[in-house]
C-alpha cells in the first residue's frame, strides 16, 4: 500500500538575508540547522503557508519520503542479508544428524529467499537513490521535476515492502529454523521452544504492521479531506466575492441611469 506522508519538516524556507540578484524564490537555505532561523527571502511571512500547497512542494515532500525509504531499505537489507549469509556459513551440523530432512530443506529455502529478497531491495535502492540524492542535495524546488521518484514510485514501494515487511518476516522464520537445525541434536525441547516463542512474536509483528499502515492511511485521508474542505471554503469565498462585485456593479449602473 502506497501512502505518502505529509509530515516532511520545513525544507521550504530561505535564509533571512537580503536577496541578491542571484537568489531565486524556490531555492532553499543550504545552511539550515536547528539554531539557524530561516524565512522566505522574497515573500513575507504571511505568504509562507501558501507555498506549502503548491504541486512543486508536494512533489518535493514525496522526494524526501522516497529518499528516506530508500536509505532505510538499503541499510536494513544489507544488514539482514549479511546476517543470513553468516548464519548459513557458520552453522555446524553433526554427522550423522537427527534433524528432519524437511527442516534442512526449509532452512535452505528460507535462507535463499531471505538473501534474494534483501538483495533485490538493495539493488533497487542502490540504482534509484543516487538519482534522487543528486536532485535532493541541490535544495531547489524548481528542479524537483528532474527527479525520477514519481516515475519509479512503484519500484520504491517494492523495495520498501521487501526490506521491511517480507524481509523481516523471513528473518524471523529464519531464526526459528536455525534454532531447530542447531539445537535439535542437543535438545529437541530447545528446538520446539523457538517455534513456540516465534508464534506470538509473529502475531505482534503482523498486528503492528497492519495497525501502522491503517493509521497512516487514516492520517492521509484526514489530511486530504481537510484540504478538500479548505478548497470548498475558498470556492465559496470566491463565489461570494463575485456575487458582491456583480451586485455593486448593478447598483452603480442603476445610479448612473437615475442620474
Amino acid at each position: 500500500m502506497s501512502v505518502w506522508s505529509a509530515s516532511t519538516v520545513g525544507n521550504n524556507y530561505h535564509c533571512g538575508h537580503p536577496p541578491s540578484r542571484y537568489s531565486h524564490s524556490n531555492n532553499w537555505c543550504p545552511n539550515f540547522t536547528k539554531q539557524h532561523k530561516c524565512v522566505m527571502s522574497n515573500e513575507p511571512a504571511i505568504q509562507s503557508d501558501d507555498a506549502l500547497h503548491t504541486p512543486a512542494y508536494l512533489s518535493w515532500r514525496k522526494l524526501q519520503l522516497s529518499r528516506a525509504k530508500l536509505k532505510a531499505s538499503s541499510k536494513t537489507s544489507a544488514l539482514l542479508s549479511g546476517f543470513a549469509m553468516v548464519a548459513m556459513v557458520e552453522v555446524q551440523l553433526n554427522t550423522p544428524t537427527n534433524v528432519p530432512p524437511g527442516m534442512l530443506v526449509a532452512f535452505t529455502v528460507c535462507t535463499t529467499l531471505l538473501v534474494a529478497v534483501h538483495m533485490l531491495a538493495l539493488m533497487i535502492s542502490t540504482c534509484i537513490l543516487p538519482n534522487i540524492e543528486a536532485i535532493g542535495n541541490l535544495h531547489s524546488i524548481s528542479l524537483v521535476h528532474e527527479s525520477p521518484h514519481e516515475r519509479l514510485h512503484w519500484y520504491i514501494e517494492i523495495a520498501w515492502a521487501f526490506s521491511t515487511l517480507l524481509g523481516l518476516i523471513l528473518f524471523l522464520v529464519e531464526i526459528a529454523i536455525l534454532c531447530w537445525v542447531k539445537f535439535y541434536d542437543l535438545s529437541p525441547p530447545a528446538a520446539w521452544s523457538a517455534c513456540v516463542l516465534l508464534i506470538p512474536v509473529m502475531i505482534i509483528f503482523l498486528a503492528f504492521a497492519i495497525h501502522f499502515y491503517m493509521s497512516l492511511a487514516t492520517h492521509k485521508y484526514e489530511v486530504v479531506t481537510s484540504g478538500i474542505k479548505e478548497l470548498e471554503f475558498l470556492k465559496e469565498q470566491i463565489e461570494l466575492g463575485d456575487h458582491d462585485s456583480r451586485m455593486n456593479n448593478m447598483s452603480l449602473l442603476d445610479q448612473a441611469r437615475v442620474v
